[in-house]
Order: structure tokens, then C-alpha cells, then sequence
């Protein structure tokens, strides 16, 4: 009876650590590419800070939600080191972190539910992934 509930809870949680994942990829992805590629001028209509610093700064800054969101999924579903997994969660939780700070010390609050739903995401990833339910590394003769 006990192992049967531990693997229910273990199927719910893998689930729910999976859609995790795919949801902080998904939003950094989509992040990360409006910020490399949409013109300047129509970036700065959509969110007021880019207006404030040069391209190349903006530019990283979509560099960087780019790694953070092939870093949270690519390493799980490789199984090929997929602490790193564990290590962009936590990355892109402080990347949230200070972002909240960064929108806030501008008093662009709307934008913050958005960070703020982002952040506990990145946490469970992060402890999801390191401390409760690892993904094993895949072994080296394994295709």
C-alpha cells in the first residue's frame, strides 16, 4: 500500500515538475526571442525599459532567457547532465528576483505578476529537480 502511494506521488509530482519545465522554457523562450529579434522601436512600445538602454544591453538580456530556457528543459531531456537543469533553475529564479527588483525600482508594477508567477516556478524546478525527484544521468553506452 505504501509503495503504491510513493509511486502515485512520485507520477504527479514528475508531472507536475515536467509542466513546470515546459512553462518557464516556454515564457523565457518567448522572452528571450522578442528581445533578440523584434525592431527596437517596436519593443520599446511594448515594454517601456528598453527605450532607457542601448540594444546590445537588450539584446544580451534575450541572449540570456534564451540559455535560461534551453537550460531548464534541454539537460532533462537529454538526461545528459541534468544538474545543469537544477543550476539554470536557479539562475533564472534570481534572474526573477532581479527583475522584480530592477520593474519595481521603475514602478513598472504590471509587469510584475508575471514575475512573480515565474519565480515559484523556478523554485520548484530547482528543488523539484535537485533535492526531490532528480533525473538520472543517462548512462554512457544508453543511444
Amino acid at each position: 500500500m505504501t509503495s503504491l502511494v510513493r509511486s502515485t506521488d512520485h507520477r504527479y509530482l514528475s508531472a507536475g515538475l515536467w509542466l513546470a519545465q515546459a512553462a518557464v522554457a516556454l515564457v523565457f523562450a518567448m522572452s528571450g526571442l522578442i528581445k533578440l529579434f523584434m525592431p527596437m522601436a517596436e519593443l520599446t512600445a511594448m515594454m517601456t525599459w528598453p527605450g532607457d538602454y542601448p540594444a546590445p544591453s537588450v539584446r544580451t538580456i534575450g541572449v540570456v532567457d534564451l540559455l535560461g530556457a534551453v537550460g531548464v528543459l534541454l539537460p532533462s531531456l537529454t538526461r545528459i547532465r541534468p544538474q545543469l537543469a537544477v543550476v539554470a533553475a536557479g539562475c533564472c529564479a534570481l534572474l526573477q528576483i532581479l527583475a522584480i527588483g530592477f520593474h519595481a525600482s521603475r514602478g513598472e508594477f504590471s509587469v510584475l505578476p508575471l514575475n512573480l508567477v515565474l519565480l515559484p516556478l523556478c523554485v520548484l524546478v530547482l528543488w523539484g529537480r535537485g533535492k526531490r525527484l532528480p533525473i538520472t544521468h543517462r548512462a554512457a553506452g544508453a543511444a
